[in-house]
């Protein structure tokens, strides 16, 4: 129970550090409430899985090409833009009476899944840490416990997730419309930031050394 504990654990602490989704989950979490919010960490924890997936199958040589990784930080690059810019232009809006549940729930659901499986950083984040864990629960443990612990890493990650939500939505209970809206607008310029670096990544990757 104490390792099953501990890869929890681990799920949590690669969930936390603040990234595109959080900054997504925030805006979401004021804008519309606990669902969108939580929904938007779901998509991510869905694509996080598919990466879990890939490099337990092993086909990670795959993601590894020049082509797939420029690609990758391309598609990226636009997905954050846009979802920053539409967060900053939607930023005056808000207001407290009447924005919550406007968006239909699966775009939510559609831009955390697609602001995480197009993030190369998730690939290497997940080819490293998950990868290095496989190795040594491989090593250790029969492959019943390494689903089981696997799953623990899932749970950790569903919790931080709902955590997050659950900060959001509440939040805005104790906030004025002004705040919200600058919230939201630091939301967007952090999401476009992301872009930028991805943009900067992928043509570094096209023309550079």
């Amino acid at each position: 129970m104490n390792v099953f504990l501990s890869y929890i654990l681990l799920g949590l602490s690669l969930a936390a550090p603040i990234g595109p989704i959080n900054a997504a989950q925030i805006d979401r979490g004021i804008r519309n409430g606990f669902m969108h919010s939580w929904l938007i960490g779901v998509g991510a924890v869905l694509a996080d899985g598919i990466y879990m997936l890939v490099v337990y199958v092993g086909v990670v040589q795959f993601l590894e090409t020049a082509f797939m990784q420029t690609f990758l930080w391309f598609f990226g690059c636009f997905v954050l833009m846009y979802t920053g810019i539409e967060t900053f232009m939607n930023a005056g809006k808000i207001n407290l009476q009447h924005a919550r549940g406007k968006e239909p729930l699966y775009r939510s659901f559609i831009s955390g899944f697609l602001m995480s499986i197009s993030n190369p950083l998730t690939i290497l984040f997940w080819l490293g840490i998950y990868g290095s864990v496989l190795a040594k629960t491989a090593a250790t443990y029969e492959t019943s416990q390494l689903v089981l612990y696997s799953t623990a890493i899932f749970i950790g990650l569903l919790l931080w997730d709902i955590t997050m939500a659950g900060v959001a939505s509440s939040a805005r209970k104790f906030l004025t419309n002004h705040l919200l809206v600058v919230i939201s607008c630091l939301s967007g310029i952090s999401l476009i930031g992301f872009g930028i670096y991805f943009g900067m990544q992928a043509f570094h990757n096209l023309f550079g050394s």
